[in-house]
């Protein structure tokens, strides 16, 4: 397997600026330290290779006449008076649960059944505020 081009920390230490600029202009920087790799890359970049994660979410008409979204990425189901008012709360519920995975992110990563929410937590922290988040709702 071809593999990208590897610095060693040394010299990206040695070089911390140029990397800086490489990183944010032209293109990721993959180096390695002991027997660990690292890829830097700018937050434009990344947000770009997350757009193939979506966030959707099925919509229920409750008996009251109120609206319950389960999203179908995580485990999250909110409920309001209507869409508009479950669509925000959905949406503030992602952010939420985003900056606390990100906080205990050594433990959630590691958990089989949370794992898999890494891409999702990364786009909703990427995102520069709550309306940035795209939700599909399904019918």
């Amino acid at each position: 397997m071809k593999r990208m081009p590897i610095a060693s920390a040394t010299d990206i230490r040695k070089n911390w600026s140029k990397t800086l600029d490489t990183v944010s202009r032209k293109k990721p920087v993959m180096f390695t330290r002991t027997h660990d790799d690292f890829l830097v890359s700018n937050t434009e970049l990344m947000y770009s290779i997350l757009s193939a994660y979506t966030f959707s979410a099925k919509k229920m008409v409750e008996s009251d006449g109120s609206i319950t979204l389960s999203l179908n990425e995580i485990d999250l189901i909110e409920n309001a008076a209507d869409e508009k008012e479950a669509v925000s709360a959905m949406k503030a519920a992602i952010m939420e649960y985003a900056e606390d995975y990100y906080e205990e992110f050594e433990v959630w990563s590691a958990a089989p059944n949370r794992k898999k929410h890494i891409p999702y937590v990364l786009k909703a922290l990427l995102c520069n505020d709550i309306d940035e988040l795209e939700l599909n709702i399904i019918a």
